[in-house]
């Protein structure tokens, strides 16, 4: 027996979904035109979801579930709007000093911090894995919770999705309490904070020339904000993964991949000079901190628990 599938029948649509999802579409585009900025990157993601949304009822399904991390995207890219900068003084003597002081490497009687050794002191191989390490720090987290979503671990999707924003999110305030600059920043440029500093590739750029594409040189160039080293969420979204991956019961295999890839994320942010070891460190107590106040608290005040409820409601 043959099942036709009728894609973009909106039957099971009413007019004011219709109607309100493409207000929000219209207002969504308009503002990140005018506002913030248009890049095609906001097409291809507004086209997506919109292609999901209308094309038939699971694919709507999936389109909704994508919204925590379609508001991840967003959150990041309209720092734009008030640049933390403007909140708070920039760290970057002090810090670079604080890293020194602690983990700092002496060769030949001078002191470096492990981001200028490494930048001397590295190996092809090295400089190939960290490229492959550091392309993981989102896709990888994003294929994780589809694969959840797919196997229908509905709930256990939605909290890692939702953790996962919420991590995002407080690392966010975190940017705006202590604004700081990377390592490459006091190396390249000293310790005068330059407001008109693109973003800079560091340490990847062996990874772009060793294959021949500007993979990295193409995503940096888009940097909205050089001044938020700390901290270092890169450290932060594939812990996030490993440990759903635990909580959720997967295979062993599976945990073990996310927490390799999770490591090799650690070093690559300090082996390319983006990140200092205190960085990372602090990446990795937010996202710590974030999975348990999100477990333990958000998930068990009862607004937000029937918020979840709904949502999962809404996915199945």
């Amino acid at each position: 027996m043959q099942v036709k599938i009728r894609l973009f029948d909106l039957s099971s649509l009413s007019r004011k979904e219709i109607a309100v999802e493409l207000i929000i579409t219209a207002v969504f585009l308009l503002f990140q035109s005018t506002v913030v900025g248009l890049l095609p990157a906001h097409l291809v993601m507004v086209g997506l979801f919109n292609l999901l949304f209308f094309a038939h009822p699971a694919s709507r399904k999936l389109a909704v579930a994508l919204i925590p991390f379609i508001l991840f995207e967003i959150s990041y890219d309209w720092m734009r709007l008030y640049p933390n900068y403007k909140v708070n003084p920039i760290d970057i003597e002090g810090l670079y000093n604080a890293e020194k002081d602690l983990f700092g490497i002496t060769v030949g009687g001078q002191t470096m911090i492990p981001g200028e050794y490494f930048s001397i002191h590295h190996n092809a191989v090295a400089d190939f894995m960290a490229g492959v390490f550091y392309l993981c720090w989102v896709p990888v987290p994003m294929a994780f919770g589809l694969w959840l979503y797919f196997k229908g671990q509905r709930r256990h999707y939605l909290h890692f999705a939702l953790a996962f924003l919420f991590v995002n999110l407080l690392g966010f305030i975190g940017y705006y309490i202590h604004p700081a600059a990377p390592p490459w920043y006091a190396i390249n440029y000293g310790f005068t904070p330059d407001f008109t500093t693109p973003g800079n590739v560091a340490g990847l750029i062996r990874f772009d020339e060793m294959i021949g594409i500007p993979i990295f040189q193409s995503i940096y160039v888009n940097n909205s904000n050089i001044f938020a080293a700390v901290p270092s969420l890169h450290a932060a979204y594939m812990l996030i993964a490993t440990v759903y991956a635990i909580i959720s019961r997967r295979s062993w295999p599976l945990v073990t991949v996310c927490a390799v890839i999770t490591v090799g994320i650690w070093l690559t942010a300090v082996y390319s000079c983006h990140h200092y070891i205190i960085d990372v460190l602090l990446g990795i107590a937010t996202g710590l901190i974030g999975i348990y106040l999100f477990e333990r608290w958000l998930t068990r005040w009862r607004p937000f628990r029937r918020f979840i409820d709904k949502y999962e409601h809404y996915i199945l």
